[in-house]
């Protein structure tokens, strides 16, 4: 009978362990991410340089800049893909507005879209890719990048 009770306490503490830390990151918890600086050269010449964090995970790339209040100018995360493939993209639980850069293997940009927070609808690439650069919404254009621009990865 006791060890029966054990049994039973045992179980209802996993639960309730595991409950709490989903909730967790479900409530807002803010993953740590490695960053680095990386820099944009301009078709028509000059240098941008941004700091971005790495998702370069699964789970890093689940979590994104979801529930961040606020993202600076000249801030931003790169998503790192292991092939070049159609990019999908949603704004589930991401609370400010951004742009998208869809970037080849080989460092150019292929075209840069705007997101909506908290939209559910899938945002696809129109070409393979095999980076995704998010930023606050309208950085690109007001740093002067556009598509034909190219981003040097490095040892990603």
């Amino acid at each position: 009978m006791i060890s029966n009770r054990i049994t039973v306490f045992l179980f209802l503490f996993l639960i309730a362990s595991a409950s709490l830390s989903c909730g967790a990151q479900g409530n807002g918890r803010i993953k740590k991410f490695e960053t680095r600086e990386f820099t944009i050269e301009r078709e028509g010449g000059g240098n941008v340089t941004i700091m971005a964090e790495i998702a370069g995970s699964a789970p890093e790339r689940a979590q994104g800049l979801m529930y961040r209040k606020s993202l600076a100018d000249g801030k931003g995360m790169i998503f790192v893909f292991e092939r070049d493939e159609t990019l999908s993209f949603w704004m589930k639980n991401t609370l400010i507005p951004l742009s998208i850069a869809f970037i080849s293997h080989q460092g150019k940009i292929l075209e840069i879209r705007d997101m909506k927070p908290g939209d559910l609808n899938t945002l696809r690439s129109s070409r393979s890719a095999r980076y995704a650069l998010e930023v606050p919404q309208g950085w690109f254009e007001r740093a002067g990048i556009k598509a034909g621009d190219s981003l040097f990865p490095g040892d990603l």
